[in-house]
This record gives structure tokens, C-alpha cells and sequence, in this order.
């Protein structure tokens, strides 16, 4: 992939144009706002808000104008530095979302098992109690 030239002019034009810069700002803090807000998502706009997020700072595009590595380099941030603050917070995320998931399987399996073995013990006791009722 062959990056876009962007001359020392142009990368001050950028990083002095307050509308700009202030987009950029805008842009970095919806997606941490995003990574944050639906890193535990239920539904599917939810999944694909943070999906979108994640993919976006996960990303080493430098076509799009307001690009994670763009932004960085307008605000002057150390893209590596803060994607990675960006993404461990987001693993995080994603960690308790999965364990959410796996104790909520565990209870309604182990909630199954009960009613198993709870019908099957009735079940035992009806025949057991059938046979006392037939030695005698």
C-alpha cells in the first residue's frame, strides 16, 4: 500500500485549521466514546457500532482523510500508544461480555440439569415406591 504524500505544508495547514483539528478531535473521541459505551452490546446496531469502532483503530488506512493513523497525526498522538490504550480497554470489554455470557450458559444448564434429575428422582421414587407396594 503506498501511503499519500502529504507535504510538511499541507500537515500544518491541518494541524493549525481549528475546524479541522476540532473534527479529528471529534472523530476520535465519538469512536473511544463507542468503544466504551457498546464494548458490551446485545444488539445488533450495538455489536456493529463497536465492530466499526474497533475496526476503525484497529486500522492502518491513511486514504481517508479522518483515518485513525490521520487523526493521530493531525492531533499529534503517538498512534501506537493510544490505539493500544484504546484496544486493551476494549479487550477488556470483550473479556466481560464473554464471561457474562459463559456464567449465564453455565446457570441455565446447570438450572436444566436440576429439573433432569429432579423429574428422574421422582420418577425413581414412584417406581421404587411401586415395587414396595408390589412385595408386599
Amino acid at each position: 500500500m503506498i501511503k499519500p504524500d502529504l507535504n510538511d505544508e499541507t500537515k500544518d495547514a491541518l494541524a493549525n485549521s481549528k475546524p479541522e483539528a476540532a473534527l479529528a478531535k471529534g472523530v476520535l473521541a465519538q469512536a473511544k466514546q463507542d468503544l466504551r459505551r457498546f464494548r458490551t452490546a446485545k444488539d445488533r446496531i450495538g455489536r456493529e457500532i463497536y465492530a466499526d469502532a474497533y475496526t476503525w483503530v484497529a486500522s492502518d488506512d491513511v486514504w481517508w482523510p479522518y483515518s485513525f493513523l490521520n487523526v493521530c497525526e493531525v492531533l499529534g498522538l503517538a498512534p501506537e500508544v493510544l490505539r493500544a490504550k484504546l484496544l486493551a480497554d476494549a479487550q477488556l470489554g470483550w473479556y466481560s461480555h464473554s464471561r457474562r455470557i459463559a456464567q449465564s450458559l453455565s446457570n441455565s444448564l446447570r438450572g436444566s440439569l436440576a429439573n433432569v434429575f429432579a423429574t428422574h428422582g421422582r420418577i425413581a421414587s414412584s417406581h421404587h415406591s411401586n415395587r414396595q407396594v408390589l412385595a408386599n
